[in-house]
């Protein structure tokens, strides 16, 4: 059992806590027992696993059912435990995993697809926000254009409930999205506040591309001149935008209602 924080394992594991540790050592850190669980189920695999018998209980009996047997396993004391998670009253399961990391070109679609884009989301919360709502709605992929936060920074996997994990989730530039979802025949909605048309009146059966921008500076020129509708969710109090989740869910199971009524 490790015990001691001078540890090289668990000084690494506190080093991994920073954006740029985890990007040079190709490392996703998540913590829970329902985030891990949930990675695993979507085929990721297991680099390391720590855990406290202490906190886990009965979990660590189900979840070591499910890990792959390559994983290394390291049991650590509660104070340790407590040193390592990003989280309070955490159950005392964490892994590291290694990222899949997915390419346009390989994304697989439907001959109806529902894509959902987000450009130059900032807020790991509300990226893990969307995701839980994609993930609710069945959206075919999630495309992050030059995104201003790590696509797997822990609050990502906490707020999305390890939704994270089950999508088919890119990151990549604008350029590159709009110049494949036009290849892909994938027609292009952008919401934006300046837009006329209402977006209960635009057809969201076909192959559709939903984009969405920050609260705070909305999409760029090029993604509004690349849309095929500019379209705005009617807002009747003194609220001028709506947080982008929300945006996202909106639009999302819009889409759906249309597909299932004229299924």
């Amino acid at each position: 059992m490790i015990t001691s924080k001078s540890n090289p394992k668990i000084k690494n594991l506190i080093r991994l806590q920073k954006s740029s540790e985890r990007k040079s050592q190709n490392l996703v850190p998540v913590e829970g027992m329902r985030e891990i669980e949930r990675a695993l189920l979507s085929k990721w695999q297991a680099h390391s696993f720590f855990y406290c018998e202490e906190l886990a209980g009965d979990l660590l009996v189900e979840l070591k059912k499910l890990i792959n047997q390559d994983c290394e396993k390291e049991q650590v004391s509660r104070e340790i435990f407590e040193h390592i998670a990003y989280r309070e009253g955490s159950d005392g399961l964490y892994a590291l995993f290694k990222p899949k990391t997915l390419q346009l070109d390989a994304v697989q679609l439907p001959a109806k697809a529902l894509v959902v884009v987000l450009e130059g989301v900032e807020k790991p919360g509300n990226l893990g926000a969307v995701l839980r709502t994609t993930d609710a709605a069945g959206v075919d992929a999630v495309i992050v254009c030059d995104p201003a936060t790590d696509l797997y920074n822990p609050n990502v996997i906490r707020s999305s409930l390890g939704c994270v994990f089950s999508q088919q989730l890119v990151a990549t530039s604008s350029q590159e999205c709009i110049k494949w979802l036009k290849k892909n025949d994938i027609q292009i909605f952008c919401t934006a506040l300046t837009a006329s048309k209402d977006y209960l009146d635009v057809d969201l059966r076909p192959s559709t591309a939903l984009v969405m921008g920050t609260e705070a500076t909305g999409l760029s020129q090029q993604w509004l001149e690349a849309s095929n509708q500019n379209i705005i969710i009617p807002m009747k109090g003194i609220a001028d935008s709506l947080n982008v989740s929300v945006t996202t869910a909106i639009m999302v199971f819009e889409a759906l209602r249309q597909r299932n009524n004229h299924s």
